[in-house]
């Protein structure tokens, strides 16, 4: 039996809109812990991260918004991934911004460096995520945290544990990317991570991009962390995210996505992110987070 541990990590610190703090409360509510021991699966949920609250804290370096505290959220998370996995347990981690990612692919990395292993890592979102306190023209740390995996940025984040990167770039791969911040591109170019762009998977369709993701992914490695930011799918399906961009995935598409990662059968870690229940209707971004998250654990059509 597939042993499953939730943890919540409502981490808003990462961004501007508020209610992302919200994310993990959306998705049990849309009935996440049910469905998927309707799986077969065994289910522990962790509860939530403690996590500080914004208006106690201060920004701090305006190039890197409340660095601080966000580190030490990675930190703590990263250990509970950690131990989870050392449990026999798959980590399902809830956001949260996604700047938790940090966190979780850290926590998996440890663990498998500790057994002489990388880990390869696909992230999916609209955006590149590879911004760092000198290219970002926000300063928001939810734009930074691919870059943090890849050894890039500031080492609060680089360097939860004592080795950096936490992915070697050739086995870390983005897929569905449609916005990506002038100076940005220039971190992306230089990593040697490998993209796909909503015109990739346009011109050559999904089924080879993330077959050819998941290969990468997956070349002498333990298997692969996979982190959802749910702005990858189009907003007319998921309106609750905090920086929509038209053009995104179609509700099948974004099934197919965790379809084949299920297929695959390598996934260490699984992360859902960006889910805003206070700019969402009637909770369906969070219910589609749960489909695609029982997508991604094995449910099938037939």
């Amino acid at each position: 039996m597939r042993k499953i541990k939730i943890i919540g990590v409502p981490l808003d610190l990462g961004q501007e809109r508020r209610g992302v703090d919200m994310g993990p409360s959306a998705l049990r509510v849309a009935g996440l812990n049910d469905r998927i021991a309707e799986l077969g699966c065994k289910v522990e949920d962790e509860g939530n991260l403690h996590v500080p609250i914004r208006e106690m804290q201060r920004v701090g370096n305006h190039h890197a918004k409340y660095l601080k505290e966000i580190a030490a959220v990675c930190k703590q998370q990263a250990s509970w991934v950690l131990r989870t996995l050392r449990q026999g347990y798959l980590p399902l981690v809830l956001g949260g911004d996604h700047s938790i990612a940090v966190g979780t692919v850290s926590g998996v990395a440890e663990f498998y460096r500790r057994k002489r292993k990388k880990i390869g890592l696909i992230w999916v979102d609209a955006h590149a995520d590879m911004n760092t306190p000198q290219t970002s023209p926000s300063g928001n740390v939810h734009g930074m945290p691919l870059a943090s995996c890849l050894g890039y940025g500031p080492r609060e984040l680089t360097h939860l544990f004592d080795a950096s990167p936490a992915v070697d770039p050739r086995n870390a791969v983005l897929v569905g990317v449609r916005e990506v911040d002038p100076q940005e591109k220039g971190t992306v170019a230089e990593s040697g991570l490998t993209v796909y762009t909503m015109r990739n998977i346009d011109e050559r369709g999904l089924r080879v991009v993330m077959q050819e993701a998941i290969a990468i992914a997956d070349r002498d490695t333990a298997g692969f962390c996979v982190t959802l930011d749910m702005d990858f799918v189009d907003p007319s399906e998921a309106p609750g995210v905090g920086t929509p961009v038209r053009g995104g995935a179609t509700y099948r598409e974004a099934h197919l996505v965790m379809e084949m990662v299920a297929d695959a059968g390598r996934m260490l870690s699984l992360e859902i992110v960006e889910v805003n229940p206070v700019i969402d209707v009637a909770n369906r971004t969070a219910n589609l987070a749960v489909e695609l998250t029982l997508s991604a654990l094995g449910k099938k059509i037939l």
